[in-house]
């Protein structure tokens, strides 16, 4: 009587035991949030230039072969290509996880036990045959198919493909976030080599106006109407203008090395256009709605893919805490004599299964399910941080275009202004009506105020190219 309730005490502890290890700790989950403004800057226009493909929105036929060649020669896009194939590695082996494993044995031995053991007091008190003894030693000779399998009940090894496969598709979303920024880059680059060729041209220009008013000068000073100060003024403003052309120079160089770096070649010179740099016409951006950047921005697709590989994650981590089922099995022939491994006396199978489940001692699957948990946290942060940086960044280059054309505006009415007011001191100058440090200034400020010009016209392009980034365009 004792013993039965004994019995039935350990099986109600067992089963009390069995039940508590299948509930889960309570976690505090978070929600992403994925509602974004209705408009930017009151806009409703549904049309989106993020949409356009870049061999579309680029209409410079050199612009578009640099990055039609990147796109092919650039080592960290290459880079990126490796990555993704990686992950779908990942996937292609978590895939036969759920399956079963099939295994081919094949084995040969020999055993010799002592004749003073169980064993071999049962060899010896036994014959393999009616009168024939086993041999001794023993040879043992084995071909066997082998199957195990660990049933999939809770979803827990699916879970885990699906969130290898949401990370393979956020690779590839990566890749194209690069294939973006790189397009964008190229394009800035390559609009900043322009600008500099334009500043170049300016200088060399005004070097030719300068060296001719140094000339007057020099007649003037023969004739008595200024000193030798004037000249030696003249002088300096024209060899300081040289100067700048070398640093200009530099410049050009390290902008088409680093467009060659990007490209994926070795320095060489870069073919560009030739035309007027400020007849340069910025393209029109449409910017859309912002719900539209949750579609064509490739880093928020990536951050939503790997939102998505977290949550299933923590699924799998949960899964632990269940009961697991695993399956083997086994069938093939053993015997001693190679001559008889064939023989239906031979043939050998098992069949098993297994349940198991973690009881005491559940540290180490209790830490990873939390620790699955908070990676979700993370990418829920990191998915809500990606939406506002990038209806940040659209509202920044939108204000940037529309400010950036109101400063051109009013520049290109000073490069006017400047240009006259030289013409009028030289004529002044000429008639000893103008001194000649006026003459000087006003050179001077109407040099920097064209340079100004160009960097205004290529900070407009810039704004366009990153507009054009911001609303997800450049990857298609």
């Amino acid at each position: 009587m004792f013993n039965k309730r004994l019995y039935i005490g350990l099986g109600a502890v067992c089963i009390t035991l069995a039940a508590s290890s299948c509930k889960t700790p309570t976690l505090i989950e978070r929600t992403e949030n994925r509602r974004v403004p209705v408009s930017f800057n009151a806009g409703s226009d549904s049309v989106n230039t993020g949409a356009f493909r870049w061999a579309e929105f680029f209409t410079d036929p050199n612009l578009v072969a640099l990055i039609d060649t990147a796109l092919h020669n650039n080592q960290e896009l290459n880079i990126t290509q490796q990555e993704i194939q990686i992950a779908q590695n990942e996937v292609q082996a978590r895939a036969g996880e759920y399956k079963p494993f099939v295994g081919l044995r094949a084995g040969a031995g020999v055993d010799k036990v002592g004749e003073y053991t169980r064993f071999g007091a049962l060899e010896r008190s036994t014959d393999v045959r009616p009168g024939r003894e086993f041999p001794n030693p023993l040879p043992d000779f084995l071909v066997a198919a082998e199957v195990s399998w660990q049933v999939d009940i809770w979803n827990k090894l699916r879970n885990a493909k699906r969130s290898a496969a949401a990370r393979y598709l956020a690779s590839v979303e990566g890749r194209n976030f690069t294939v973006t920024n790189l397009v964008s880059e190229i394009a800035n680059s390559y609009y900043e080599l322009l600008a500099l060729d334009s500043q170049l041209d300016i200088l060399k220009r005004n070097i030719d106006i300068q060296t001719n008013a140094l000339n007057i000068v020099r007649l003037e000073k023969e004739s008595a109407r200024v000193t030798e100060l004037a000249v030696r003024r003249f002088e300096a403003q024209v060899l300081r203008t040289q100067s700048m052309q070398y640093d200009i120079q530099q410049r050009i160089t390290e902008t088409e090395n680093r467009i060659n770096f990007l490209v994926g070649r070795f320095p060489q010179p870069v073919v560009r256009s030739t035309g007027d740099f400020g007849a340069l016409v910025p393209q029109v951006v449409s910017a859309g709605l912002p719900a539209q950047i949750l579609q064509n921005r490739p880093d928020i697709r990536q951050a939503e893919r790997e939102l998505e590989a977290a949550q299933l994650d923590v699924q799998v981590a949960r899964a632990n805490f269940l009961p697991s089922l695993n399956l083997s099995a086994a069938v093939g022939f053993n015997s001693y004599n190679p001559a008889l491994l064939l023989s239906p006396q031979s043939l050998l199978f098992s069949l098993m299964g297994g349940l198991t489940r973690p009881l005491i001692n559940k540290n180490a699957i209790t830490a990873l399910y939390y620790s699955s948990n908070s990676r979700q946290t993370q990418a829920v942060y990191s998915y809500e941080r990606t939406v506002l940086n990038a209806y940040v960044e659209v509202a920044n280059q939108l204000a940037s275009i529309q400010n950036l054309q109101k400063s051109y505006d009013l520049k290109s009415r000073q490069v006017q202004a400047l240009i006259q007011s030289t013409n009028i001191s030289n004529t002044l100058f000429k008639s000893a009506r103008a001194d000649y440090m006026e003459v000087l200034l006003t050179q001077r400020d109407a040099l920097e105020s064209r340079f100004d010009l160009v960097e205004t016209k290529m900070q407009q392009l810039h704004a366009v190219v990153n507009a054009y980034r911001a609303l997800g365009g450049g990857w298609r």
